[in-house]
């Protein structure tokens, strides 16, 4: 039986005891509903194959085909994911647009005796859901920007204010980046899939407090902020940290010891700012980096490259609302600093 969701924190709590996406593997990938698991009714292959005899064909031996091959593919569910499952389990289904893939599932499933429902509409019910809210409507809650020049550990503060109750949003993790041209973490999300989890995140945000987020530009990697948070960012105060070069030289050291630790990465990326940087500029810092000398390397990006830049933006920007100093970035300092911030953040 279909059942309508008509916002996200509805879909979000769906009640269900398993949510099962339906959809081939690759659209899967590509985005689905937050905490859905993906047990297809045909594969990526079997997918193109019937599209193509239904349109090459007729719809009828797509259908057909497809259907023998929707009921071997949940038999094999059935014998495998789902063999661990009791009577009162109670799986909520969805493919494409709430159609033949999660009908014919749900079907089976009923058959059996759960009772298997479907999200009417499908996954477009989500997406459209998605992009009401970070598209045409306003951002839910008041934005505070954490804000400071590169090394300053800004996201390492603001998982600290997360764990202190402040409301908080970690963009670059949601886009898999990490804001530079050093912040690569690995293959980033599809932008719908960034959007999903950024949707997911809001539906839950108190409207009546305060969110902090990093202050970023309007691109995480190649993920673009969306339009509704974008505009509260922009207008949003600032809480600026400041620390000298030397911490955030060594602070960067340990930040980025997954790149520092693979040499051909940390190459290509210093390779990546000749453009900006300049030739000569570079072949120095790849011999900084092939002596291993990782803090001074660190320090000449800093100096020469980030916070020049930093400050071409910032001369753009409004002054910051605060500016939380500290001489070191260790640990107990950072843990000061979150203190701090957190009290600021409780004012507003």
């Amino acid at each position: 039986m279909p059942r309508n969701f008509p916002t996200l924190p509805s879909l979000l709590d769906h009640g269900a005891d398993t949510l099962i996406d339906v959809r081939s593997p690759a659209e899967f990938a590509e985005d689905h509903i937050p905490g859905a698991i993906n047990l297809p009714a045909l594969s990526n292959d079997q997918r193109a194959r019937v599209g193509t005899i239904y349109t090459q064909d007729s719809p009828f031996n797509a259908r057909k085909i497809g259907a023998a091959l929707v009921a071997r593919n949940v038999a094999a569910h059935l014998e495998g994911a789902l063999a661990d499952k009791d009577g009162s389990w109670q799986p909520l289904v969805y493919c494409w647009r709430g159609g033949q893939r999660s009908g014919s599932f749900a079907s089976i499933l009923t058959q059996i005796g759960w009772r298997a429902e479907t999200v009417a509409g499908g996954y477009q019910t989500w997406r459209r859901l998605v992009v009401d809210a970070l598209y045409k409507a306003d951002w839910p809650t008041r934005v505070i920007l954490l804000d400071g020049n590169t090394g300053t550990a800004k996201t390492e503060v603001l998982a600290l204010l997360a764990a202190r109750g402040i409301q908080t949003i970690d963009l670059e993790g949601l886009a898999g980046h990490r804001g530079s041209v050093f912040g690569a973490t690995g293959e980033q999300p599809d932008q719908k899939a960034f959007e999903s989890a950024l949707a997911s995140a809001m539906a839950r945000l108190a409207a009546d407090r305060p969110l902090v987020v990093e202050a970023e530009s309007s691109k995480i990697g190649a993920r673009l902020v969306p339009p509704s948070l974008w505009a509260a960012m922009r207008g949003a105060p600032r809480l600026r940290i400041e620390a000298p070069v030397a911490a955030r030289a060594a602070y960067l050291t340990r930040a980025y010891g997954d790149i520092i630790a693979d040499r051909a990465a940390l190459d290509a990326a210093i390779s990546n700012l000749k453009r900006l940087a300049g030739g000569a500029a570079v072949a120095r810092w790849q011999g900084l980096a092939a002596a291993a000398e990782f803090e001074a390397l660190a320090a000449e990006l800093i100096a020469q490259h980030y916070d020049p830049r930093y400050a071409r933006g910032a001369a753009r920007n409004a002054d910051a609302a605060a500016v939380f100093e500290t001489e070191t970035l260790d640990d107990a300092a950072l843990e000061q600093l979150a203190d701090r911030i957190a009290a600021k953040v409780a004012a507003f």
